[in-house]
């Protein structure tokens, strides 16, 4: 499993148009992909302006296969209905989750 870890700033006052926009936009368009496993959000109780996105892939394979023209496709509808300039996309971070096996039972 690959996780994509998105961080962005939004005024306090867009938080929540932030998040419902992203479920809208964002999380109804790659919950149809191939390799889609699920999607949180976090807020940051000490950081208003602070929301992480942690999106679960299958595989890097599936999540990179995401087409590129659909996704400037989507950039620009959340754009055009959060308005531009009005968050900031600040760190975006791959994972790769390490599965070890359980020890044995002696």
């Amino acid at each position: 499993m690959v996780i994509e870890w998105l961080k962005a700033k939004v005024a306090p006052e867009l938080r929540e148009k932030y998040i419902q926009l992203d479920a809208e936009v964002w999380t109804a368009a790659i919950a149809q992909a191939p390799g889609y496993l699920g999607k949180e959000v976090w807020i940051n109780p000490d950081d208003e302006t602070e929301i992480i996105m942690i999106i679960r892939w299958a595989s890097r394979e599936q999540w990179k296969a995401f087409p590129l023209d659909k996704l400037a496709e989507l950039e620009r509808t959340f754009d055009e209905r959060m308005g531009a300039g009005t968050y900031t996309m600040v760190e975006e971070r791959e994972y790769h989750v390490r599965k070890f096996p359980a020890p044995k039972a002696s």
